[in-house]
């Protein structure tokens, strides 16, 4: 199995493909061949680490938090349905070594999400991190809900803040009414 692995700390020259074992997935968890690796500021901040040269947490670190993909096997207590499931992954390197810049994870079960035939493994690949600070910003407010759900957030004002700024954008290729205010 391919996968993009370093051992020191560093810019993106410390990354180094190679071949591993294929892993199996342990009691609680699902096996899910990668089709889509994210890549959050998390996870190359955690590979630049505080200097270049460092060792990194574990001996080997294959980065990468998020991902998408589909079961290919499930672990010991976990429902054998969900096998060929495409999912979505979250937090797959948090305090592991594993990550999915890799061709097959292991990961515990409930961080490989369910994904909708109708959405893409890159749209699946892009949620993890930013969707659950999404959720929590927007949950976690005295006024706000404490769950999401259909006009949940009716009469409240979010700022989404995502996507290129204005001023990084032609002024010619803005809406109309959004022209840049100093």
């Amino acid at each position: 199995m391919r996968a993009v692995v370093y051992s020191s700390t560093g810019g993106p020259e410390v990354l180094r493909l190679v071949d591993r074992p294929e892993p199996s997935p342990g009691p609680g968890e699902v096996l899910v061949r990668v089709a889509v690796s994210g890549v959050n500021p998390t996870d190359w901040k955690a590979r630049r680490g505080s200097a270049p040269g460092q060792p990194p947490a574990f001996p080997e670190v294959v980065p990468n938090q998020d991902g998408a993909g589909t079961i290919e096997a499930v672990g010991l207590g976990v429902d054998s349905g969900r096998a060929g499931q495409r999912v979505w992954l979250w937090e797959s390197a948090w305090q592991r070594a594993d990550g999915t810049a890799q061709e097959l994870v292991a990961v515990p079960s409930g961080q490989a999400v369910g994904l909708p035939d109708a959405a893409s493994l890159d749209l699946g690949a892009s949620l993890g991190i930013p969707a659950l600070t999404a959720h929590r910003c927007l949950t976690v407010g005295e006024e706000g809900p404490r769950r999401l759900a259909p006009s949940g957030l009716s009469g409240k004002n979010v700022l989404v803040a995502a996507g290129p700024a204005p001023w990084a954008t032609p002024p010619s290729s803005w809406p109309a009414g959004r022209e840049r205010r100093s």
